[in-house]
């Protein structure tokens, strides 16, 4: 679902924002620290209900004012719009609304406005933590199974329950096997729907790199967390005494990782930063394919363009993007990053961001 309307109150320096974007392309061009990465995180707060910038939401609430608000008109798959708002408070509160109606969970949003994100810090997908790439995979399977996010919970309650009775000591294996038949019941589903959808994933990503940078051999491989012949019956019980020794449990899906190679070993090690980029975008740009496959629109939000990329890839990045036919929002510092041939049929908008203040530019702009 487009958005067809967004309303920013209140995120960094965006006071007031309210801007009608193109359900196509949207450009937006400032000078560093003018806000327009702001709009981008507005965004997302809205999808998310937490910033790409930072985990401390008092960090992007205005100085001074006790809440922000992000509003944002979509049109649903039968062009009927469908209202969404998120006011996050400096107490850490967080309101939802959705068609005027207060929502139980940010999931809600999530579900109503999938967003992808490529920015600078889109790296840390390669040289962050296993967690990092967990969530990668987990919102992919969140999109993809419905079942998934029902599974997931109750296996995150029932793991932090069994932590929390190691961390007390003095327990027998034998209450601990009585505990751990939920656990195991749920890991197998999280697992299986993880592993599920890295497979399906798979050939996407290896198209899209190809069509970025034809001579990157790059491969996908997906790490369950124990060992590949175990069930993860197997792995707990063969491991519950060292779980006890230690006070937390160390083996299962917890401990999943999606570890991305090159031919000469890890491609975090191997590859320069452009090719790290490249590969990043491609994951980023598959897992949004696959989900439009699926009858799924999405919103792609590109930070800083230029980063790291030569004209010709980033050329190839924003051909790519096009033939999605997703609503796309891109950012930079001097038009000359983001001066590319588009197609005649695609609305592409133009805006410059001056201290917080959002204007549509007359270059590029078709009517539609």
């Amino acid at each position: 679902m487009p958005l067809v309307r967004l309303d920013i109150s209140h995120v960094r320096n965006l006071a007031s924002v309210r801007f009608e974007p193109s359900s196509q392309v949207n450009i937006i061009l400032g000078e560093n620290g003018s806000g327009k990465t702001s709009v981008l995180e507005a965004i997302h707060l809205l999808s998310f209900g937490r910033s790409f910038r930072s985990h401390k939401h008092k960090t992007y609430i205005q100085h001074e004012q006790d809440s922000c608000l992000v509003f944002a008109q979509l049109h649903n798959e039968h062009g009927r719009p469908t209202p969404i708002g998120l006011q996050r408070h400096r107490d850490g509160q967080i309101e939802v609304r959705i068609q005027g109606e207060r929502a139980q969970s940010v999931i809600e949003l999530a579900e109503r406005l999938p967003v992808q994100l490529i920015n600078p810090d889109a790296f840390r997908l390669l040289e962050g933590s296993p967690s990092v790439r967990r969530q990668f995979i987990d919102w992919g399977v969140f999109h993809f199974d419905v079942g998934f996010i029902r599974a997931w919970r109750g296996w995150q309650k029932a793991l932090k329950q069994r932590n929390t009775l190691l961390r007390r000591g003095k327990i027998s294996p034998s209450l601990l096997a009585a505990f751990d038949q939920e656990l195991i019941r749920l890991g197998e589903q999280v697992n299986g729907a993880r592993k599920a959808y890295v497979e399906r994933l798979t050939p996407y990503f290896l198209q899209v790199l190809s069509v970025l940078n034809a001579e990157l051999a790059v491969s996908l491989q997906f790490y369950q967390g124990w060992d590949s012949q175990k069930t993860l019956q197997m792995a707990v019980e063969s491991g519950r005494e060292r779980d006890i020794e230690l006070g937390y449990t160390h083996t299962g899906p917890q401990r999943a990782d999606l570890r991305v190679k090159s031919a000469s070993g890890d491609a975090v090690d191997t590859l320069s930063r452009g090719q790290q980029k490249l590969v990043v975008s491609a994951l980023k740009i598959a897992q949004g394919q696959l989900l439009i496959e699926m009858g799924r629109p999405l919103v792609f939000l590109v930070d800083d363009l230029p980063a790291e990329l030569d004209a010709n890839h980033r050329q190839k990045l924003c051909r790519l993007l096009e033939s999605l036919n997703s609503q796309i929002f891109i950012t930079s510092v001097g038009p000359d990053t983001t001066d590319f041939t588009w197609a005649d049929t695609t609305d592409v908008r133009h805006f410059s961001m001056n201290n917080g203040e959002l204007s549509l530019s007359s270059k590029g702009f078709q009517e539609s």
